[in-house]
Order: C-alpha cells, then sequence, then structure tokens
C-alpha cells in the first residue's frame, strides 16, 4: 500500500546546452528522479498487514493500493500461518523506453533493465498501525547508452494507519534517504532528505475490483546539490481487478507538480500505468508493464513525452 509508483531519469549534456543556464547537475539529476519515478512497478516486497497469526485478516479490510509498489503488493483475504513482518525481495524489470534521457527533442529509445533488492521490516503496533523500515537499492543499466547507467539507493522508515472505520482510509507518514550513485559504483552525485505523506480512500465495487482514490506530498527538506532539489504532489485514481486467485490487473493515472527550490521551476507531469500481474507461486510473481507520461515545465527545455513497454520478474520471502 504505498508510495511512488515511478522511475528516476537521467538527463542529457545536449540538454544541459541548450538550458544555458541551467547547470549540468540540475539537470541529470532532476532527470534520474524521474526515470525512478516512472519505473514500472518492480519493488519485490509484499507488506504483511493483512493477516494475523492464524492467518485471519486483522486489518479489518487493509485495502489494495495503487501505491503498493513502494513496501510490496497485498494479498488479500489470503491465508498464511503468521503475521510475518519481515520480507526480502530481489526482481528484474525490463523495458523498452522511447525517450531515454527525458529530452523535449531529439528522443532516443533503448532498452535497459533495472534490478532492485531490498529488506522490509513492517511490525505490527497496534491491530491497525504499523510501522516500517525499507532498504533497497536499484541500478538502471542500459544497453546502448550505458553513459546514461546509475543506480539508486534509499532507506525509509515510518508508519502506516489503516481506518475502517472511516471507509478504509490509508494515512501513511515516511522519511526517505535517497541517494543517486554513479554506474556501478557507490559514489553519490545527487542525495535527498524527504518527508513522505499520503492518504488513500479504497472503494470496494466488489470482491474482485477496487478503485482507489488518493494524494501524496513529498517535501525534500535537505539535498546535496540543492540545485535540483524539489517537492512533490500528486493525486491518483487507481483500478484493481482480480481475474483469478492468481491474476490480476491494475491501471493507475497520476498527475505530478513538482516545485523546485531553485531556478523558479515548476513541472506537471501526467502519467498512466497498465499492469497485468501474475503470482505464479508463494514468492515468484511475473508481471508485464506499460508506462506512459507527459511532462510540462515552465522552462520549456524539460518538457518532454515518454512511454516505457515491458516487464518484470520478481522473488520475495515472508518471515
Amino acid at each position: 500500500m504505498h508510495r511512488f509508483f515511478d522511475l528516476r531519469y537521467l538527463g542529457i549534456i545536449a540538454v544541459v546546452m541548450v538550458a544555458g543556464a541551467t547547470t549540468p547537475a540540475q539537470t541529470v539529476s532532476t532527470g534520474q528522479q524521474d526515470r525512478v519515478r516512472m519505473t514500472p512497478p518492480s519493488t519485490p516486497f509484499q507488506d504483511s498487514y493483512s493477516a494475523d497469526q492464524n492467518g485471519v485478516d486483522a486489518t479489518d479490510h487493509a485495502a489494495q493500493s495503487p501505491n503498493d509498489t513502494d513496501l510490496g503488493e497485498q494479498e488479500i483475504l489470503k491465508r498464511v500461518e503468521r503475521y510475518q513482518p519481515f520480507s526480502a525481495g530481489l526482481a528484474m524489470p525490463f523495458y523498452y523506453t522511447s525517450n531515454v534521457a527525458l529530452v523535449r527533442r531529439g528522443e532516443k529509445g533503448d532498452f535497459l533493465i533495472a534490478p532492485i533488492a531490498g529488506f522490509t521490516y513492517a511490525p505490527r503496533i497496534t491491530k491497525t498501525f504499523f510501522g516500517d523500515i525499507t532498504i533497497q537499492d536499484q541500478q538502471f543499466i542500459y544497453s546502448k547508452y550505458n553513459q546514461f547507467d546509475f543506480g539508486s539507493f534509499d532507506v525509509r522508515a515510518g508508519f502506516t494507519y489503516l481506518l475502517p472505520q472511516l471507509h478504509d482510509l490509508v494515512l501513511q507518514a515516511h522519511y526517505d534517504y535517497n541517494r543517486l550513485n554513479s554506474r556501478q559504483t557507490f559514489n553519490d552525485f545527487f542525495s535527498d532528505h524527504s518527508i513522505f505523506l499520503s492518504a488513500e480512500l479504497p472503494f470496494h465495487l466488489d470482491r474482485a475490483q477496487q478503485i482507489s482514490l488518493g494524494v501524496d506530498t513529498s517535501l525534500s527538506f535537505a539535498a546535496d546539490p540543492d540545485v535540483p532539489q524539489r517537492n512533490e504532489f500528486d493525486i491518483y485514481v487507481g483500478y484493481h481487478l482480480n481475474v483469478s486467485r492468481s491474476f490480476s490487473i491494475d491501471t493507475v493515472g497520476r498527475i505530478f507538480i513538482r516545485d523546485y527550490h531553485e531556478a523558479d521551476r515548476t513541472d506537471v507531469s501526467e502519467v498512466l500505468a497498465v499492469s497485468a500481474n501474475w503470482h505464479v507461486t508463494k514468492w515468484l510473481s511475473a508481471s508485464a508493464i506499460s508506462t506512459f507520461a507527459w511532462s510540462q515545465s515552465n522552462h520549456d527545455v524539460f518538457s518532454y513525452n515518454v512511454a516505457n513497454i515491458g516487464g518484470a520478474i520478481g522473488f520475495t520471502v515472508r518471515f
């Protein structure tokens, strides 16, 4: 049930030259942040919120959510042996992107893989109040334009509060440390500290279908360098359909507003993501994914369109 349905992108040297007064740090870092924001759902973790030690739904309708990709996807009404607060996973998203550098003109396409590994601890504090700590690392590796390769490392900690008495309202608050690293190293070229807040309201159409409405806010309070630093606000609508016990379809539409601390820059982005998900076994899943984004900026050089089409294979263990 958690945050950021996204991907981080790379800026390109050509954009830096066109932008003139824009620094390379701003262009490259903001491009990579967008690439991560639009990454197809790939986080391999599954949350532990929906079952008690006897395998019974203990959260009283912990809702499916378009934000599930932060800590993982719930398995509603599926019995487990006991509540399992730990999860560890590996996933291999792979896709073709139509705009490697997220530029307005001269787009170049490429195939990339974005392997991700992570660990989550989500202790139950009360029946509907949970803490969580997540550590994860993801690499973005391009086939042709490998000068754009980079890594994204995250440490997140926070709380999730489920309110079944208020139409299953879900509230979240997290601290996030994100570090963007040069290709195949841990040498960072951008780091950011932010607070993430979210509210989501699910509407259960029936046992197989659900619509979710939500708002997210990400407030950056420290970044190095500070030129690419930004706050993000988004609203979203998500639709989930369980075709069978092991196969589901998800569609999510988001509108982002990104307000930069420097350079008097504001971007507005629309993102549409569609995925078909197959839970092969308890620990193995596969997905086919498409993501489309349109971004407009008050600095035209930062406007772009992009399409990502591919899939992902994930392995998860809970204990």
